[in-house]
């Protein structure tokens, strides 16, 4: 068996502050990968090992996971972006276009407030033709309101699913009233669903009565993609828009890609091992190597 040493520590010490230790066991999910790269489609009881501490304990039982990934997209479409048009329009189109057919994506704007152009759908060709159909607004985009939202519905679909939010801002001034337990309330939500938050910011250089413009949404966008996983990208130039949104669409592919080849392993503790987890490492047979996650999210 190859072994090799999982930095999921941290992670495993939260699931035993849950009450899962207190039972012996655990529960976490694991991809395996081939030499090429590519997951596995089936795990049996001798393909992988887990210890905790250096000592082997029990895989009680192995289910496979085949969730998809559902997507919702939120644009800026308000002031200080009505040059960006095109540009957002043609990254909008390739990010739908890098994602794998089948998935479930919705498109919706933030000015004057957070609007649907297209709801939920795995219909590719109505959401390219939604992307013709943002246009610009004279309103503030609700940056930090759209991304509460988003949670809210993520934390109102109750299966089981893998969610990921791309959201598009700018430092124009935010039309949003942000307020930190709506923030932290958010975040939650994201956590607990293992939502994955990917955030392109484009400086605008806009200044407003306000302050200096773009500081709530720059600094909730960066806490946001952090907490979850996500990237956090911050732009100078609309032009980047047309390759870094089909950059994200083509990353989020091949998370699915792996995210929907995984298996929940419930694992029982090895005898005598009480209180918090020591370090877990996994063993598998030669030319496999596993990736272990406490919730399936893999970004």
């Amino acid at each position: 068996m190859r072994a090799t040493s999982v930095g999921l520590v941290a992670a495993m010490m939260w699931a035993a502050s849950t009450g899962l230790s207190a039972q012996n066991t655990m529960q976490f999910f694991a991809c395996l990968v081939d030499s090429s790269g590519a997951p596995v489609s089936t795990l049996g009881p001798d393909d992988l090992r887990i210890a905790e501490g250096g000592v082997e304990g029990k895989i009680v039982k192995i289910e496979p996971i085949d969730w998809p990934v559902k997507v919702q997209i939120l644009i800026d479409n308000g002031t200080g972006m009505e040059q960006a048009l095109v540009q957002i329009r043609n990254g909008v189109r390739g990010l739908v276009e890098a994602l794998p057919e089948g998935l479930e994506v919705s498109l919706i704007t933030t000015a004057p407030q957070p609007r649907n152009i297209v709801r939920p759908t795995t219909d590719r060709q109505m959401l390219i033709q939604g992307v013709d159909r943002i246009t610009p607004d004279s309103g503030a985009a609700r940056f930090v309101e759209s991304l509460n939202e988003a949670a809210a519905r993520v934390d109102k679909d109750k299966g089981n699913h893998f969610p990921v939010v791309v959201a598009v801002g700018s430092t124009t001034a935010e039309g949003s009233t942000v307020m930190e337990r709506d923030v932290q309330r958010m975040l939650q939500r994201f956590t607990e669903r293992a939502a994955t938050v990917h955030v392109v910011m484009l400086s605008t250089g806009a200044v407003s009565g306000r302050g200096v413009a773009g500081a709530n949404q720059t600094a909730v966008g960066d806490a946001v993609a952090k907490s979850t996983g996500g990237r956090y990208d911050n732009i100078a130039a609309a032009t980047r828009l047309a390759t870094l949104l089909p950059e994200i669409g083509a990353q989020i592919a091949k998370s699915h890609a792996r995210q929907s080849h995984q298996f929940r392993i419930t694992f029982q503790r090895p005898n005598g091992a009480s209180g918090a987890l020591g370090e877990v490492g996994a063993a598998t047979k030669p030319g496999l190597t596993p990736v272990l996650t406490i919730n399936g999210r893999m970004p």
